[in-house]
């Protein structure tokens, strides 16, 4: 076991220190003074922040999402040559979307908002927004 002069061990020191560095653990001891958390992982740009554009940007381009899944069902086979401006008109709404920075901060905002609230409660969104029985 290493020792420290202060008499503690290397493990007593990450005990403590690493502890209170830890945000969750922040949180338990001191649930008033929550330090506001912006970091982002790598995964939560580049996969969870891009799931949530798409779900949104869709909603946003449903007029042109409804016209060209009409468009492929009329069309059969030959919905890739008879669907083109369909198709065009999608691509263009869901790319505005995509490369608006305004959205891209909104997306990111709710998915903090998710996050926070994901580490208060530990429940994902799913399961909370879900309803519970009525025979309970």
């Amino acid at each position: 076991m290493l020792w420290f002069s202060s008499g503690k061990s290397l493990a007593a020191h990450v005990c403590c220190f690493g502890a209170w560095s830890s945000t969750y653990f922040w949180h338990q001891f001191f649930p008033s003074e929550k330090p506001v958390e912006q970091h982002l992982r790598h995964v939560e740009k580049d996969v969870l922040i891009p799931k949530i554009m798409r779900e949104k940007a869709r909603e946003r381009c449903s007029e042109q999402v409804q016209d060209f899944t009409k468009c492929c069902k009329d069309s059969g086979i030959l919905m890739v040559v008879k669907c083109r401006k369909e198709n065009s008109a999608l691509k263009e709404c869901l790319t505005a979307h995509y490369n608006d920075p305004a959205f891209y901060e909104e997306c990111k905002m709710e998915y903090l908002k998710e996050r926070e609230e994901f580490r208060k409660t530990g429940i994902p969104t799913k399961k909370r927004l879900q309803k519970l029985p009525t025979s309970m």
